[in-house]
């Protein structure tokens, strides 16, 4: 493993990586290259990494926290809470004018928040395709690299001006439900997301270099991202460390795609949800509530009508923010395996039937299907070394 993904880095394809596997209590780390191309600051163990949308599962095992303590309910309207949410109007269909609604069949719920069915998200369609895209790119709204600049009140009363794309419960949309969940559970709790994360995740777990932004004194060992430039082949840097966006604390801090962390961060999450809630003798979450987090809750007929990359459902389903493995189809990931990938470069699953958790931190932000290739050399190559 350390001499391929080595000639990634060896051949200019990533600036470095840090790669993380974890198996019945041994803890194997491999680093590689720089973590700038400009500094030329060796890779180290305890980089920063932008994770992007891996931020998902981390927020809604904070979502679980509070619905164990009774203060929120899977299947209950989010509008107490979210009334920038209440009485919703739906598009007739996906090209209708965005003035040619009707009422929402029921209220928006936790549970639709954090399986991705409220009725909001990226729509799955070349860009200009439909009206409401470009209502969602005017109104700011877009998924993208960057977390939304707007305070979170205001960016909820400008999701709330739009009508939702499909009824709640429908269909499955990737991502803004996660940075609605982050709203949602903050306002719960009466804190910051930030502050909430910090107390009921990171803490206990000892998450010391994961949150929402990166203080002066850590700010030498963020590691810069880079995306791909068709023009001259090479990288260019998408976001800088000092004065970058990550170095302040942010307008918006982003449940869908807002956190950095580290690799052996990622390891104490990963031994939390393989130990079924339990880190050493703390418990964050119970079995059930991981068990329920772990098991796809989209049924076959949404999958049919919840289009996202080719081949998304094929072996795969989605629990509460995170993906699934529902069949095997290659090597790597036993039925059961879930976790999630970053846009910024990186990948993290678990696999509960192996006792076997991974993270690959890159910083090679993701342009196309071919730049899953190093996750997918890195998962295949974990799991052929598995001997019993």
């Amino acid at each position: 493993m350390s001499a391929l993904l080595g000639d990634y880095v060896d051949r200019g394809y990533l600036p470095g990586l840090v790669a993380l596997l974890y198996r019945e209590g041994e803890v194997h780390v491999t680093t590689h290259g720089v973590q700038d191309l400009e500094s030329r600051a060796p890779m180290r163990r305890d980089t920063i990494f932008r994770i992007a949308s891996v931020s998902k599962p981390i927020v809604a095992a904070a979502a679980m926290t509070l619905v164990e303590e009774t203060k929120l309910r899977l299947d209950d309207p989010v509008d107490p809470w979210l009334p920038e949410l209440a009485d919703r109007k739906v598009l007739r269909a996906i090209d209708s004018a965005m003035d040619d609604t009707v009422p929402a069949a029921r209220p928006i719920t936790l549970r639709d928040l954090l399986t991705f069915r409220l009725g909001y998200g990226y729509v799955a369609a070349p860009p200009g395709q439909y009206p409401v895209q470009t209502a969602i790119e005017e109104a700011g709204m877009s998924p993208g690299p960057n977390p939304p600049t707007l305070s979170p009140d205001l960016w909820i009363e400008r999701l709330g001006s739009l009508p939702l794309a499909h009824q709640p419960g429908e269909r499955w949309m990737y991502h803004t439900g996660a940075d609605v969940l982050g709203v949602l559970i903050a306002r719960v709790a009466g804190v910051s997301l930030g502050q909430l994360l910090e107390e009921r995740i990171f803490e206990p777990l000892g998450m010391r270099d994961t949150g929402f932004s990166v203080p002066e004194s850590k700010l030498d060992r963020l590691a810069t991202p880079y995306h791909p430039d068709a023009a001259s082949g090479g990288l260019t840097v998408f976001d800088s460390a000092r004065g970058g966006r990550w170095s302040q604390p942010p307008p918006f801090e982003s449940g869908g795609g807002g956190l950095v962390s580290t690799a052996d961060d990622l390891c104490a999450f990963s031994q939390m949800m393989l130990g079924m809630g339990r880190y050493g003798a703390r418990r964050i979450l119970s079995r059930p509530a991981i068990e329920l987090m772990t098991t796809d809750q989209i049924t076959p007929e949404q999958k049919a009508v919840s289009p996202f990359y080719p081949g998304f459902w094929d072996n795969q389903g989605w629990g509460l923010g995170m993906s699934v493995t529902t069949r095997r189809d290659g090597v790597a990931w036993s039925p059961g395996t879930y976790g999630w990938d970053g846009g910024f470069g990186v990948t993290w699953r678990a696999d509960p039937r192996e006792n076997l958790a991974g993270a690959l931190l890159t910083q090679r932000i993701m342009m196309s299907a071919d730049d899953i290739c190093t996750y997918q050399d890195f998962w295949t190559l974990a799991y052929q070394a598995i001997d019993d």
